[in-house]
């Protein structure tokens, strides 16, 4: 059975005045890798981030791969210091971005490989996660999906292949540039990594006025950093959920002190999905 943690004292609160207020007053903001999918599959062994996939299965190259581990052999464990301020800590997440990019694009990326990505088998959905799509959808309740994922909208091309695409779907992510024979030549400002997602932003003027009128709000994320996606949304009640996947001792206070509810251990969403499926 998952392991969940209730963090602060007025979650229940929160949770009844959602629930009395209904769906129509709803939203999600969710991040995808190792949120809305595993970080360990059945074996115990760790399921890969989307870029990941790219990186360590010579997709491209062996030289792709073997540059694209280095960057983040070099940049990982700032992202991971927890004594390192956010402002430099940002600084450096954007370094790495761009660099990694200007790499992708010299190593030739096209439109194929992220199909090969795709038909990998290696993006692994959390539990649950399949029917928290089909309950938003149900319930007709926007599920905004902010994703620093290194290769665009394989997201959406993710969501069309297992039939979840729903139109209640809004997927906010780093947006690549390819040329009319399919080659990767750019990629859209600001790009967005693990901790700038605060200077995400929804463009579409009608989605963001229908989220104006939903003044409560759940955010899903696995990193202290997804909890800037909710800036910039207007909200009057806000639930976050905090997948803790792994080094659970040395993060669980830290988790509790920014997130309601802590799931631990990557567990599944029936958590989340209960409490979704009370609102009429």
């Amino acid at each position: 059975m998952t392991e969940v943690i209730i963090a602060s004292s007025d979650f229940e609160e929160k949770k009844n005045k959602m629930i009395k207020e209904g769906a129509d007053k709803f939203h999600v903001l969710a991040d995808f890798d190792r949120t809305l999918t595993m970080a360990f599959d059945d074996n115990g062994d760790k399921v890969p981030s989307v870029i990941s996939i790219l990186r360590n299965w010579n997709y491209l190259s062996e030289e792709y791969s073997k540059e694209a581990q280095k960057l983040f052999d070099k940049y990982h464990k700032i992202e991971i210091d927890p004594k390192m301020s956010l402002e430099e800590k940002t600084k450096y997440m954007r370094e790495w971005w761009k660099t990694h990019y200007d790499l992708l694009i010299r190593s030739g990326l096209k439109k194929e490989h992220l199909q090969k990505v795709l038909n990998s088998g290696k993006i692994v959905l959390r539990k649950g996660a399949e029917e928290f799509f089909d309950i938003l959808h149900e319930k007709n309740i926007p599920l905004i999906i902010i994703s620093s994922n290194g290769l665009g909208h394989i997201i959406d091309m993710f969501l069309e292949k297992i039939g979840k695409m729903y139109s209640n779907i809004h997927i906010i992510t780093n947006d690549l540039i390819f040329n009319e024979e399919g080659n990767l030549i750019g990629v859209e400002e600001p790009i967005i990594h693990s901790l700038n997602k605060s200077e995400t932003s929804i463009t579409d003027k009608e989605l963001l006025k229908k989220l104006n009128k939903r003044k409560n709000i759940s955010l899903l994320g696995d990193g202290i950093g997804d909890l800037g996606m909710v800036r910039g949304f207007n909200y009057e009640t806000l639930l976050k959920f905090g997948f803790l996947n792994y080094n659970i001792e040395e993060n669980l206070e830290r988790y509790k002190e920014n997130f309601d509810a802590v799931i631990i251990g990557d567990g599944d969403m029936s958590f989340i999905n209960d409490l979704i499926k009370q609102l009429n």
